[in-house]
């Protein structure tokens, strides 16, 4: 595979970097509003997702919050503002970005080191995983300004049941780690100290796996997502016949049958 890096890009409101296990970071980047989305960062989110995806270093994207926020919700100001720094064409909006993290064939992981509302919490839901800080709060409290969380909505319902949503939106409540852990919002609640190693454990793991299998059956996945079962079994019928054509399974196999390591081409 191309070990070539995505393109360079200037960003305002994220920083990008990348990291072992074909790791892409993405940092929220304004702390002074603590990490609040505005449709600066927004965008800026939909290219470096983009780019993630397009690279065949990148194995995994890992999103997190600068400094003791993860993202504090809507940033209001901007939305009546222009833009503050470096500004790229645009590439889409909020329900463009919760869509693209939805069906990203390579999987995001939402490391919650702090404060996750509103349209932060949006971002953690549409996430492949989240892994929470002990300390971090996550919440939908849009009605106490009166708003309602519309858009992330759509997210929250394919993972939170129905009725502890109601209480969750209807309420503006604000859970505790282990409580979002409980509705499912989050995979797992650590240590402050422990969070870099527990989302870079959950990289490893990704790492550790054919990116053309990962690939295939996260669009798999996406695709037959709400789809009625006499629909979605012939698609995945299909699906697998593709995988199994992949020079990966075919190796993976052979693997399994000589009792050794699988040498992974992405093909």
């Amino acid at each position: 595979m191309s070990m070539t890096l995505p393109p360079t890009r200037s960003y305002a409101k994220i920083r990008v970097n990348y990291m072992e296990h074909g790791v892409c970071a993405i940092t929220l980047h304004y702390p002074e509003r603590r990490n609040a989305i505005g449709p600066q960062m927004v965008n800026e989110l939909l290219y470096a997702i983009e780019d993630a995806r397009e690279a065949p270093l990148v194995r995994s994207i890992l999103i997190t919050g600068e400094g003791k926020a993860f993202c504090s919700g809507g940033d209001f100001a901007q939305m009546t503002g222009g833009a503050d720094g470096p500004e790229l064409p645009p590439k889409g909006d909020y329900a463009d970005l919760l869509l693209a993290m939805v069906r990203s064939d390579k999987p995001i992981v939402a490391k919650v080191n702090g404060a996750a509302m509103g349209g932060g919490l949006g971002l953690v839901a549409a996430s492949t995983f989240a892994v929470a800080s002990s300390e971090a709060q996550l919440g939908t409290p849009e009605v106490n300004v009166g708003l309602f969380p519309m858009m992330i909505m759509a997210v929250l319902a394919r993972v939170v049941p129905r009725r502890r949503l109601m209480e969750m939106m209807l309420f503006g409540e604000r859970l505790s780690a282990e409580e979002a852990k409980a509705v499912g919002l989050v995979n797992q609640v650590v240590a402050p100290a422990e969070l870099d190693g527990a989302a870079l454990a959950i990289a490893q793991k990704i790492a550790d796996k054919s990116p053309i299998t990962i690939a295939l059956g996260l669009r798999a996945f996406a695709e037959q997502d709400g789809v009625a079962l006499e629909e979605s079994l012939p698609v995945l019928r299909g699906r697998l016949g593709e995988c199994l054509a992949t020079d990966d399974a075919r190796e993976g196999l052979m693997a399994f049958l000589e009792k050794r390591t699988p040498q992974w081409k992405g093909r």
